[in-house]
Order: C-alpha cells, then structure tokens, then sequence
C-alpha cells in the first residue's frame, strides 16, 4: 500500500571547488547537508553536480543523497536519486528512492520524494511503499 509522509526541510549547499566554465555553461559539484521534518524525521548527505547555461532560467542538476531517519515508525536509511532541469523557467524534477537501497527498518522501501519550494521554504511529499 502507498503511504504518503509530508513535511518540511533545511538545506544546506557547500561549493566543492571553483566552478568550470567552458563556452558560457558553468558546472558546479556542491555536497548537500538536509534536517527533514514531519512524516520523516532524520536527515541527508549527497553530492549534487548543476549546470547554468547562458540561458537565464536554464539549467540542469543530478545528485545521489543518502537520508537517514525515522519513518512511519520505521529507523534506517535509503538513498534518493534526483535528476531535474530548468528550460527557460519551466521545471521538471524526478526524485525516487534508489532500488534496494534500503536498510534496517526501511529495506524494501520503494517511492518517489516530491519537493516544493514557496518563498524560500521547502516541504516534500514523499509517497513510498514498505514491504
């Protein structure tokens, strides 16, 4: 059965080096550090790699995040994998839960991760299945 778990996160985004610029597009690595709140309590580390065009409002990133916490009474971790892209303003993001990721109370746990950004804060609905 598809459970749905909402609520708010933090995040924190450190540049790792200088970004490269090659023709006008700059790419970026940034670690990401989250607190996630509500439904899901714990945690997230990960690596991101963006991409700004010259193109305003075009641009494009994939991270790989592990989170760590608590869900639907459930202790463990999984890892998110986020692909999304900016064409000329218009967004498009996937966010899903890496396959057999997985572990202690979450093992099993399969489920895309949604996030909304409104006046610079973040909420997620996370809709997930357990075995």
């Amino acid at each position: 059965m598809t459970r749905i778990a909402k609520g708010t996160f933090a995040v924190e985004m450190t540049a790792q080096g200088a970004p490269s610029v090659v023709d006008g597009v700059s790419t970026t690595r940034l670690s990401l550090a989250k607190r996630f709140d509500g439904d899901f309590q714990g945690a997230g580390e990960g690596e991101m790699l963006a991409v700004r065009t010259p193109v305003a409002g075009s641009a494009g990133y994939v991270a790989v995040e592990r989170v760590t916490g608590t869900l639907d009474g459930c202790d463990g971790s999984f890892v998110l994998q986020h692909s999304g892209t900016m064409d000329r303003g218009a967004h498009a993001l996937a966010i899903a839960v890496v396959p057999d990721s997985g572990t202690g109370g979450l093992t099993g746990i399969t489920g895309t991760f949604k996030i909304d950004i409104v006046d610079g804060k973040h909420s997620y609905a996370f809709s997930y299945s357990l075995p």
